[in-house]
């Protein structure tokens, strides 16, 4: 689909690849691989290529073969159903506002002595249309003055070193001469980092002259290579949207439309989010808080990390409390200090140890090291929860930044354009009867030390996913406090919401006990959850949304900024906590937000995507969630805090370590060796 802007409105191409144009390999089904003949190897335009070859077969040989996903990353659920349409087929079934034809091969198809320029050429005496491309000179110039004048021809740039077939010429050198260009196209369209370069890390450069140039020779322009479930520059933080912006609302040049895989994000690009910056909107939800900081473009919890979400327009930014072997409250995402620091290449990174309270495998906590231990040997090491799929988060950053105490995370957000914190605290009673350490204490003494418990400017957030942290909370402060609920669940008994509402004021909830999924589908169960928790009066904040592509459901299409729209829109949400606070903030400025929303700002349905495809290719259903009882949220006090003087060094008994075999086994040599 290409989508461009035209006096601030949107319109919409249907670009279709005249299948008798298309090499088969990229588009047919398995079946079609399952012939034993017919595979052949051609020089098309200059490269050798091997497969099987529309030009072999006829139309009535390829009516048993169907469309298969050709992007392995992409759900394989459709493969199979349906065949190969001609081209006219299609212009006379859908009504589009407009068409695109792109004959990319008229010179190979030529050697087989069929006409294109005859075909297009009938095309158009039978139906409108708007917008014709081809990467080849001389078939342009061949239908130039034959088709209606209502017809814009398109020159396509290929990759710069390719040559083009006509001309001989590498179509980076015809780049150069955009005015020969203009005797037989009215427009360009390019490769996006024609416009855009980035670097060979994937980071961008600076924009080229491409734009100007074009709109200098009468040319308009087209970009080309948009996906949103590819790997787009660090720049735009996996946000497609972002991306698209960068092409269309920069302050320095716009291009003329853009060809995409993905139609949604561009018309939301286009419709509701150009021109924000002259814009006085704020729909006030969802309430935007921060993860850790914004964890998508720096390490968790440092100073650039939350200094990042502030600026991109966080409402909450957050601190997860962790201790230090001296008794320091921190930031710290992870009580594990392998998680994320550079420990394990330090010299603190043996002996690690296994404390069965808190993880299966050994790890260096933060109640091992001092404060200056961590402050001044080791670095901070940026999450990458999506490793598994070779996605990592903003590289050139990835040690960037300093650690952080409680303090100075206070100190921080106090004089910031933030309506409120929130301080996570989890494990209390393991620091209380394991390290002697009374984290509810501490964070309170913190928040009176600095002055937040004599201000209104700024509301504090207690979140943690033990009701007797909240408890304990409640009796000795008036701070706002969120029950998270850590198990995906359905929905929750009225005894638990009753529970709940004794000692918190909202709720934080997972993404799949909102909208459950099955294979990466949203499914047509819809779960209750945030409507009760609504109805007793408890807000409701969805957890973790994330921008990269493989974290959301198949039904948001790949668009951090769609996810937003379901949770907000869809399922009404009062707040959303992301790694990607930006995305979030700019959600709220848009101009497309209630009953006249466009089309592709509507919601997606749950099992709207599963309900359109074939009942015997669906992923199994998904198992029932649980239901939330008062048994699950019910907790006995915290225990008293123990009388261990040091928090790092309580006994090895009670801390359940296990020492690496390795090292025991050492250690009982040398005590038989003392015996003997």
């Amino acid at each position: 689909m290409a989508y461009w802007p035209s006096s601030s409105l949107l319109t919409i191409i249907s670009l279709f690849q005249a299948r008798l144009q298309q090499l088969l390999p990229r588009a047919a089904s398995q079946a079609f691989f399952q012939i034993p003949v017919g595979k052949k190897t051609y020089n098309v335009n200059g490269v050798s290529t091997a497969g099987w070859f529309s030009v072999d077969f006829t139309i009535t040989d390829l009516q048993n073969v169907t469309l298969k996903q050709s992007i392995l990353s992409r759900p394989y659920y459709f493969d199979g159903l349906w065949p190969i349409v001609p081209v006219d087929a299609v212009l006379s079934q859908f009504k589009v506002p407009a068409v695109w034809l792109n004959v990319p091969l008229d010179s190979f198809y030529s050697q087989f002595k069929l006409n294109m320029r005859s075909y297009i050429l009938s095309l158009t005496k039978q139906y409108i249309v708007d917008y014709i491309s081809s990467p080849e000179v001389n078939f342009l110039t061949s239908i130039s003055g034959r088709v209606s004048k209502k017809t814009k021809l398109v020159f396509r740039f290929l990759d710069e070193r390719s040559i083009e077939p006509s001309t001989n010429q590498t179509y980076g050198s015809m780049l150069k001469n955009l005015t020969f260009v203009k005797t037989f196209a009215s427009g360009i369209l390019v490769p996006k980092n024609y416009i855009w370069p980035v670097t060979p890390d994937n980071y961008l450069l600076s924009y080229t002259s491409v734009v100007d140039d074009a709109h200098k020779a009468g040319l308009e322009v087209y970009a080309a290579g948009f996906a949103n479930d590819f790997a787009i520059s660090y720049n735009y933080s996996y946000d497609p949207l972002t991306e698209y912006l960068s092409f269309i609302d920069n302050g320095a040049f716009s291009v003329d439309g853009v060809l995409s895989d993905f139609p949604i994000t561009p018309s939301e690009a286009v419709g509701c989010f150009s021109n924000l910056n002259d814009s006085k909107i704020d729909h006030a939800k969802p309430l935007v808080i921060s993860h850790n900081g914004a964890s998508g473009d720096y390490p968790d919890c440092t100073d650039q990390a939350y200094q990042k979400a502030v600026a991109d327009g966080a409402d909450v930014i957050d601190c997860p409390v962790q201790v230090t072997k001296d008794g320091i409250p921190i930031c710290m995402s992870s009580i594990d200090l392998m998680d994320v620091t550079t420990v394990a290449t330090s010299q603190f990174a043996t002996p690690a140890v296994t404390i069965t309270d808190l993880k299966p495998v050994p790890g260096v906590f933060s109640f091992n090291l001092t404060w200056d231990d961590i402050s001044k040997n080791l670095k901070p090491m940026i999450s990458n929860p999506l490793s598994k799929f070779q996605l990592y988060r903003n590289p050139r950053n990835k040690n960037a930044g300093s650690f952080m105490r409680l303090s100075d995370f206070l100190a921080f957000a106090k004089d910031k354009d933030l309506s409120g914190i929130m301080i996570t605290v989890e494990r209390a009673a393991f620091m209380a009867e394991k390290l002697g350490f009374g984290v509810v204490d501490a964070v309170i003494k913190a928040l009176d030390d600095s002055g937040y418990s004599k201000q209104t400017a700024q509301k504090v957030m207690i979140q943690s996913t033990n009701s007797s942290v909240l408890v304990k909370f409640k009796q000795e402060t008036k701070y706002d406090l969120v029950y998270m609920i850590e198990e995906d669940v359905r929905d929750a008994a009225p005894s638990s919401l009753a529970d709940i509402k004794k000692f918190a004021s909202a709720v934080s909830v997972s993404t799949k006990s909102i909208f459950p999924t099955t294979n990466q589908f949203l499914t047509n169960q819809t779960n209750n959850l945030v409507t009760s928790l609504q109805s007793s009066g408890l807000p409701v904040y969805v957890y973790l949304l994330m921008n990269e592509f493989v974290s959301q459901p198949y039904d948001f299409f790949s668009d951090a900024t769609a996810q937003i729209n379901g949770y907000v829109q869809g399922a009404k949400v009062d707040g959303v906590i992301t790694d990607f606070p930006g995305t979030a903030h700019r959600y709220k400025l848009n101009s497309c937000m209630g009953k006249n929303a466009p089309d592709f700002m509507r919601p997606a349905q749950p099992g709207g995507i599963l309900s359109v495809m074939d009942p015997g290719a669906q992923p199994p259903a998904a198992a029932p969630m649980p239901l939330l009882t008062d048994s699950d949220v019910a907790e006995p006090p915290l225990p008293p805090v123990s009388n261990t003087t040091t928090a790092s060094t309580p006994s090895h008994a009670a801390l359940r370590m296990k020492t690496d075999a390795s090292i025991l086994i050492t250690l009982l040599v040398l005590c038989a060796s003392l015996l003997i």
